[in-house]
């Protein structure tokens, strides 16, 4: 892999603490938030070309280009996190061209890559928040991320883009900031969380909390919850990939692992998760995945931003909107996207929704930008054309 991306090039991560203390939703107060981000492309004269992408779960800011290093993280910045994320799809003459477009990703509030989070240094006791660090909500997120906007002098977003609990986050930034949001892209994301994901999330965080070595979350300075963080994203991890993709991964190849409780691995889709599941463990931080997963879990629309959803979508009506479903997906299912369509048609909301067809499963999204490019340069407008 060369060094360099052939699209935006060598990035790096800029940090911006917002003024004043910030104000949760549950009730809790962060005496200071500092927001990672990333920004591709010129920001216009009057600020009107910014393209605001939402990551999934457990992205970062680095959405495009080839970052080296991100310094003072309590994680390690491996090899997979220094090609953006959605490199594919971003930069000079991409589906989103930042020939055009200023593209800014954040990261979240809660998060290990930069944003203020568990693992960040509590600025009142000198010590990480660990299991201090209060429970958030996904409107909490959204909302840090328009107060930085706010703070960079940008007002009107052309259109907000996300894929998974990103897309979640579109729906959230278009509803309770309708005068701001132009035209919103939610891929393979929903209106709630469904039974499902319910179930799969809490599987994952059970994982993370009965392992001996969470410590109810003040683990920093110790080994940390290794196994119930790898454990957890296998769990995930099989609802982000299709059955298909996993076996041509996993190939015939079984890696020997340490002893697992008297039990061998012997077989390559074995290999392959427990793989996946070790990897991940280096980049990522238990706490983190805890709070962005009940994020997640207890996301309800019409509480955090106010309203019946079908009042909530009808403030929608002056936006474009622009929904696709992946058919293969087994994370969020295509019937979600089904019943998001169908609530912005009763809403009156202009929308036009696209299914996908892969084999790749949820992570689509991420891995081909081709099944995309048409409908989002149409969508976001064809720079040959002009404004």
């Amino acid at each position: 892999m060369s060094h360099t991306s052939p699209g935006v090039g060598r990035v790096e991560t800029r940090f911006h603490t917002l003024d004043g203390p910030f104000r949760l939703q549950k009730g809790g107060v962060l005496p200071e938030v500092t927001l990672a981000y990333e920004l591709y492309g010129e920001i216009s004269p009057d600020a009107d070309n910014v393209i605001v992408v939402f990551h999934a779960l457990t992205g970062s800011q680095h959405a495009a280009g080839w970052n080296q290093s991100v310094p003072g993280l309590a994680v390690e910045w491996t090899d997979e996190c220094q090609l953006g994320w959605w490199d594919g799809f971003i930069g000079p003459g991409k589906a989103i061209d930042t020939n055009r477009f200023a593209v800014i990703c954040i990261n979240y509030l809660g998060g290990c890559y930069g944003s203020t989070g568990p693992s960040s240094i509590d600025p009142t006791t000198g010590e990480r928040y660990a299991s201090r660090f209060p429970s958030i909500t996904l409107t909490d997120i959204v909302d840090s991320q328009m107060k930085l906007l706010d703070e960079l002098g940008i007002g009107q977003v052309h259109a907000v883009i996300g894929g998974s609990v990103g897309g979640m986050m579109c729906v959230v930034a278009a509803t309770r900031y309708p005068g701001r949001v132009n035209k919103v892209l939610p891929i393979a994301a929903g209106l709630t969380t469904s039974s499902l994901q319910v179930i799969h999330n809490f599987e994952q965080m059970f994982a993370i909390i009965s392992d001996p070595e969470f410590k109810g979350g003040d683990y920093y300075g110790g080994p940390g919850p290794e196994l119930g963080l790898a454990h957890a994203r296998m769990i995930g991890h099989k609802t982000f990939v299709s059955l298909e993709a996993m076996r041509r991964r996993a190939r015939d190849e079984v890696i020997q692992h340490e002893d697992l409780g008297g039990y061998q691995v012997g077989h390559p889709l074995e290999s392959y998760m427990l793989h996946q599941g070790q990897k991940f463990v280096r980049r990522f931080d238990a706490n983190t995945y805890l709070r962005v997963m009940e994020v997640w879990q207890r996301f309800d629309l019409e509480a955090e931003v106010g309203g019946a959803i079908p009042e909530l979508l009808a403030r929608c009506r002056h936006q474009d909107w622009l929904v696709f479903t992946i058919d293969s997906d087994v994370c969020f299912y295509p019937e979600e996207q089904e019943t998001m369509v169908n609530a912005l048609r009763d809403a009156d909301v202009p929308v036009r929704w696209f299914t996908v067809h892969s084999d790749k499963g949820h992570d689509s999204f991420l891995i081909e930008p081709w099944l995309y490019e048409a409908l989002l340069r149409d969508m976001l407008g064809d720079p040959g054309r002009g404004p």
